[in-house]
C-alpha cells in the first residue's frame, strides 16, 4: 500500500481526476482519495514514483507520505 499528500484539490471534482490517474497507472489494484485529508491511498504492484508523476501531470502536487 502507497500513501500520498495531494495539494491542490478543492472539490469532489478534483477528487475524481486524482483518481481516475491513479488508477491509470500500471498495477493499481484500488484507491481511496480523501478531500479533507489531501491524501490517497493506493494498493497494488506498481512504482511510487509512477503514483506521484500521474497526479502531477493532472495538475496537483503530490509526494510519498
Amino acid at each position: 500500500m502507497v500513501k500520498l499528500e495531494i495539494e491542490g484539490m478543492t472539490c469532489g471534482h478534483c477528487v475524481m481526476h486524482v483518481k481516475k490517474a491513479l488508477t491509470g497507472v500500471v498495477g493499481v489494484g484500488a484507491v481511496e482519495v480523501d478531500l479533507q485529508t489531501g491524501s490517497a491511498t493506493v494498493e497494488g504492484d506498481t512504482d511510487p514514483g509512477a503514483l506521484v508523476q500521474a497526479v502531477e501531470a493532472e495538475g496537483y502536487t503530490a509526494r510519498l507520505a
